[in-house]
């Protein structure tokens, strides 16, 4: 449940910024990059645990060089390192261990960063590809 949870979630939001116009900006999915990627440390937060806070911070680190790299150079920077993130929410749990994480999270997680992907993939082919939007 929590997989179809987050895939309908990603695709309400990517439509929603699609309708009003926020997924114009190049700077759209890189922020969104960012968040996904930050909220593993929120959880850290609650769990109470350094040792996580300090290993998600280092893998935050990693996906913020990807956002930034995705924002100043290609979309598609952005597309792979969502679809990154959510292949690294199916084995987050067996390289770091974060207390606060909720059971249902790398789930629903896994469900909105591959769906996000798929979507930014679909408007950077429908905007004309490397020439256009990317």
């Amino acid at each position: 449940m929590a997989l179809l949870i987050g895939v309908g979630l990603a695709l309400a939001v990517a439509l929603f910024a699609r309708f009003v116009g926020l997924d114009r900006d190049r700077a759209f999915y890189a922020t969104v990059l960012i968040v996904v990627a930050s909220l593993y440390d929120l959880f850290a937060v609650i769990g109470g645990s350094t040792r996580a806070i300090l290993l998600e911070s280092v893998v935050i680190i990693g996906f913020l060089v990807v956002s930034v790299l995705g924002f100043r150079r290609s979309q598609w920077i952005l597309a792979a390192g969502l679809l990154a993130h959510g292949i690294f929410d199916v084995f987050h749990g067996h390289v770091i261990s974060n207390p606060g994480v909720p059971a249902w999270w790398p789930d629903f997680c896994f469900g909105y960063d591959v769906m996000a992907a798929m979507y930014l993939a679909w408007i950077i082919v429908a905007r004309g590809g490397p020439k256009g939007w990317a």
